[in-house]
């Protein structure tokens, strides 16, 4: 997820971003939760397993992405929209792009990227062995027939934003006035050149603005736009260039992999790989049984009770994601493919929002219920982006006093003397609260979040009365259901640290719908040829991470660090982000059991 949204920032990295799953956590003021008292350190955990043994020919790895609910089954990389198809899709679907540790787009991977400052252009080169899992090259007309499903205005998903628009002749090809995309051109058939209408410094980062995933048109043939995210090629048998390549996929449930004959990267140890969809509340059962090699999403509010199975290691990173609370302020409106921000929407008073946030311990939250595997949020450029992050902005911290003197001074009053506040109006004011269910502690944090909100005298209740399930919380955020007011939801941020993607006015992941000039124009000097120079890069992430924080249309809750159960016969499998390899392509084992 290149780093993407949420994978590895290898060659295996999605360039789009996607909404994490729950695996939530929390507190409750009554007692509970993780009992444990040892707190993690995330800098000393290993990200290679160790194994000295031989390793032996093919096997089966067996792999659990813990989950509760089903996954979708979007597997092409211009379609899927959410963390849980990602997992599926890593040993499969593989970005164009290398990355290094900074994230930034290095030589050596499917393709090489050129970015020509001075002429606004970015060209392609694919290597000449590349070829899809069907034995078919993989060209230039390939990288370009991804642009043109993403840009056609039949297509479905969510990835066309500021990143296409910002192509010479896209908008014209999306409104249907060209056939096709003027500035795009196809050199030759493994080099394709793009023309935009301005380059910035994130354009070198994986999922900066150039997207980094081709699409094997011969496979589409006959396939109309508008019907492709239910087709074959995306949801049975998908055609791609990564090391291993889906051979049986049971919807919703699991997906086995065999090895891509043709991949470039030399052909892969396994025989066959298997993934399965496994809920917390039985992969630490599942674990002791020794039933998988892998543990994908591995909840960390549960870790005392499995990271000293026997039989496994534990690696560790940084994730590149956050949890937030998000307020809803606002529609999209498909035809303009923009946000429509509303001035009056119920939680349109930012000290609403501020009081909101100060009324959460985030620091207790991810210190009792995470080990120290969480920790409080301050700002939405996480600490991996490094001299990006602002240390400077404080975030919210629990000061209930501050709460409740920026409700009184806004206008928020209690009328009527039944201890919960009314509106400005003097109406009653209902806040309807939707989170996910999964894991041990999503209903204990909603609890809580409830709890803490009723104290600064704020009525909030459920949306449909109790935690939604993952895909139908995504549906109503996306469709803006009315009746969702706050909502908590967790990102991946994806490799480039530009947050246009996630809260741009034309970025559909721009979930609460917030639009503002000011707003526009520090994520636009973010992505302006002045940031090229590092100081003036910097400073325009010191900006808006600043103008976020103080406007609260999303407030960040806590830093997610995760964890990797991992078989003792496992070799060769490293989860560092800077990996020069597809680590998937690599991966063996020593013993034919665990």
């Amino acid at each position: 997820m290149k780093k993407n949204i949420f994978g590895m920032v290898t060659l295996l990295s999605v360039l789009a971003l996607a909404a994490c799953g729950s695996n939530g956590g929390g507190t409750d003021s009554s007692g509970g939760g993780n009992s444990a008292t040892e707190t993690e350190d995330i800098s000393s955990m290993p990200t290679e397993v160790k194994n000295d043994e031989d390793a032996i020919e093919g096997g089966t790895l067996d792999v659990a992405v813990v989950m509760d609910t089903q996954f979708q089954g979007l597997f092409q990389t211009e379609f899927y929209q959410d963390n849980y198809d990602y997992q599926f899709m890593q040993p499969s679907n593989e970005s164009l792009f290398l990355t290094d540790a900074d994230f930034r787009i290095v030589d050596g991977g499917a393709a090489n990227l050129e970015l020509d400052e001075e002429n606004n252009t970015a060209t392609i080169t694919l290597r000449d062995n590349l070829k899809w899992s069907d034995g078919e090259d993989v060209t230039a007309d390939d990288v370009i027939f991804s642009y043109e499903v993403i840009g056609h205005k039949d297509y479905t998903g969510i990835r066309y934003d500021n990143n296409f628009t910002n192509i010479v002749g896209m908008e014209d090809y999306h409104d249907g006035k060209s056939d096709t995309i003027s500035g795009i051109t196809k050199e030759s058939d493994k080099v394709v050149k793009i023309q935009y209408k301005e380059v910035h410094p994130g354009m070198m980062q994986a999922g900066g603005g150039i997207w980094s995933s081709a699409l094997p048109k011969h496979a589409f043939e006959g396939i109309e736009v508008k019907d492709m995210e239910s087709s074959d090629p995306v949801r049975k048998n998908p055609i791609v260039f990564g090391p291993y390549v889906m051979s049986n996929i049971v919807a919703g449930e699991s997906v086995e992999y065999v090895p891509n004959e043709y991949y470039y990267g030399g052909a892969p140890k396994m025989d066959k790989l298997s993934f399965k969809a496994v809920p917390t509340s039985s992969i630490v059962e599942a674990l002791n049984a020794k039933q998988y090699d892998i543990a994908l999403s591995m909840p960390t509010d549960t870790y005392p009770t499995y990271k000293d199975t026997d039989g496994y290691q534990i690696l560790g990173r940084p994730e590149q994601a956050y949890t937030y609370i998000g307020f809803k302020l606002g529609t999209w409106n498909d035809e303009e493919g923009k946000v429509n921000y509303d001035p009056d929407s119920k939680m349109a008073d930012k000290s609403l929002r501020q009081a909101m946030g100060y009324a959460l311990d985030n620091d207790a939250v991810g210190s009792r219920f995470y080990n120290g595997l969480r920790t409080n949020a301050t700002t939405l450029i996480p600490p991996v982006f490094g001299t990006l992050h602002n240390t400077e902005v404080e975030g919210y911290t629990l000061n209930i006093d501050k709460a409740n003197q920026l409700l009184d001074d806004a206008g928020y009053k209690d009328v009527d003397g039944d201890g919960m506040r009314e509106d400005k109006n003097g109406e009653k004011l209902t806040i309807n609260f939707a989170s996910m269910s999964g894991g041990e502690t999503a209903q204990p944090l909603a609890d809580y979040y409830i709890q803490q909100w009723n104290e600064i005298g704020l009525d909030v209740q459920y949306t449909t009365g109790r935690l939604i399930d993952f895909q139908a919380f995504y549906d109503k955020l996306k469709n803006d259901d009315p009746e969702v007011d706050v909502y908590q939801g967790a990102w991946g941020t994806g490799s480039d640290p530009s947050p246009t993607g996630l809260y741009g006015p034309n970025s559909a992941f721009n979930y609460t719908r917030f639009e503002s000039e000011e707003n526009t124009k520090l994520l636009e000097a973010i992505d302006s040829k002045d940031s090229f120079d590092e100081t003036k890069r910097k400073e325009a992430f010191d900006a808006w991470q600043e103008y976020a924080a103080d406007e609260a249309f999303v407030i960040p809750t806590l830093y997610r660090n995760e964890v990797l159960p991992i078989s003792n016969r496992v070799k060769d499998f490293t989860w560092a982000y800077d990996a020069d390899h597809n680590t998937w392509a690599t991966v063996s084992v020593t013993a034919e059991s665990r």
